[in-house]
């Protein structure tokens, strides 16, 4: 049996095994709460690892170790200001976040929430939040399919078109059928995969290099400054990597594990679950890279034409071909974990905050599933006609798009859940200015270059929010009445 023969098996039991997860789910789903929020019913483990597979994608697997192995170690502040702006959003918003949503009219995607938190009547906060998450979701799908024809391209030798219509396919039907149990159950075991990979490759790769020390050696006659975490970057070089981690509280696809999880007291167990996880995976994502250079060092008759593909390159030469199959799974893993969760979002976002607050219509369960499922498929294929043409790098597209997320909802996520006098006005104004800098500065060179552009968008999103709020406050009694209910359940829930 040819290596290629051994690692296209591993991948093709993978997909097998991810349809399966997708037609188990669709047995399990029976109306649009399943469907979009899996009845809140996940588990501590499958919530963590579904928020942690959906998070990271092909950027963990492949834009990381890219970055690092082009760069050096200055692009671990990316990883750092993750792991710490993940580590709070399950602190801060988690537990409040499941709460607020079951109290406020029992909301199921995040614009829906925010619409019941703010009593807005005229729907404008719902829409503008969903065409927000359209535009910027249809930026990340986009981003996970190049990953997707890439590395179907780099593992295989096939056309990049070709790989980039099968890991669609495959993604797309899943979604379609499973809903969010269907792509949280994917997500858990996606996770599990990508960090044994994350494990597997530098350590096993460490010992090829001639363990540490002779690794860290060989770096250092590529280049002593790789393994600096300041060279080549300033403070606002750092600033801007670390400010990453700002975007985890207005991220759709990550939140909305939140308000699925079972209990409030089961979003502690999560937390810690979710970030040693996470703490690990980027340990070897960072190693992996760092193994990489040494590797291609020591071995100057072998060439990485495509640093994003280091991973999978030393997956192939390291490991038994089935082995290698699997660390390629791991790959494709990665990609389709986050791609379904952006589809399914998207799709919530055009049907139940778009499409029903124009027509402020009410469907029945079955039509509001279908027009979901139908909503996965017409974002798959605008996102895959901008995949069509590879243009641009996995990690410039999810950091316009997690810049554009982060600065648009984040701001308001938080103030929501702690500030009582958070308008619908001041909501939608502090949202438009925080999507606007980020379309306007992440296009300008001379700015984005400087600073990233999610802590302008971030900072303006909560200084307008905040000042409009306060011009336009009115007193609410049911709002007053939700919040202190969301509290006490809260404390309840939380055993406090």
């Amino acid at each position: 049996m040819t290596d290629f023969i051994y690692q296209l098996l591993a991948i093709v039991i993978y997909l097998v095994g991810m349809l399966f997860i997708g037609w188990y789910a669709y047995r399990r789903t029976y109306n649009l709460s399943d469907y979009m929020l899996a009845g809140r019913s996940l588990r501590p483990a499958v919530a963590a690892l579904s928020a942690g597979a959906s998070d990271m994608s092909g950027w963990l697997l492949m834009g990381l170790p890219g970055a690092i192995f082009l760069f050096g170690l200055d692009k671990v502040w990316i990883a750092i200001g993750l792991t710490i702006g993940a580590y709070l959003n399950w602190l801060f918003v988690a537990p409040r976040l499941r709460v607020y949503t079951q109290v406020s009219n029992d909301s199921i995607t995040i614009p829906s929430y925010l619409d019941n938190r703010l009593k807005e009547n005229v729907k404008f906060l719902r829409i503008v939040s969903g065409i927000i998450i359209f535009i910027f979701f249809t930026f990340y799908v986009s981003s996970g399919m190049v990953a997707g024809g890439v590395f179907f391209e780099s593992s295989f030798g096939w056309d990049y078109h070709i790989g980039l219509l099968i890991m669609s396919a495959v993604v797309v039907v899943y979604t379609f059928f499973g809903g969010f149990l269907g792509v949280s159950l994917t997500d858990f075991v996606q996770g599990t995969i990508m960090f044994f990979a994350l494990l597997l490759v530098p350590i096993v790769g460490v010992f090829v290099t001639g363990g540490m020390g002779e690794t860290a050696e060989t770096i250092r006659e590529v280049n002593p400054e790789l393994l600096s975490l300041v060279s080549g970057t300033g403070l606002l070089g750092i600033i801007s990597s670390a400010a990453w981690g700002l975007g985890y509280f207005g991220q759709p696809h990550i939140i909305v594990r939140f308000m699925a999880i079972k209990t409030v007291q089961e979003t502690k167990q999560a937390r810690r679950i979710g970030i040693g996880w996470m703490i690990l995976s980027l340990a070897g994502a960072i190693a992996t890279a760092l193994v990489g250079i040494a590797y291609f060092q020591q071995h100057p008759d072998m060439t990485l034409t495509d640093p994003e593909a280091v991973f999978i390159e030393l997956g192939q030469i390291l490991f038994h071909p089935f082995l290698a199959g699997v660390m390629l799974a791991a790959v494709l893993a990665a990609i389709m974990s986050t791609v379904s969760s952006q589809l399914l979002v998207t799709s919530s976002a055009l049907v139940e905050d778009i499409y029903k607050a124009i027509y402020k219509t009410n469907l029945t369960d079955s039509k509001s599933v279908f027009f979901g499922r139908v909503a996965v498929l017409i974002v798959s294929v605008i996102a895959l006609i901008f995949a069509w043409e590879q243009s641009n790098t996995i990690l410039n597209l999810v950091s316009f798009a997690w810049a554009g997320f982060g600065a648009s909802f984040g701001p308001i996520i938080l103030l929501s859940l702690y500030w009582r006098k958070l308008t619908g006005i001041g909501a939608l104004s502090g949202m438009v200015v925080g999507a606007l800098t980020v379309l306007i500065w992440g296009n300008v060179d001379a700015l984005k270059n400087v600073m990233y552009e999610i802590v302008p968008g971030f900072l303006l999103n909560m200084i307008v929010a905040y000042i409009v709020s306060l011009f336009t406050y009115r007193p609410n009694a049911e709002i007053e009445r939700e919040f202190n209910e969301s509290l006490a359940l809260l404390k309840s829930e939380s055993g406090k």
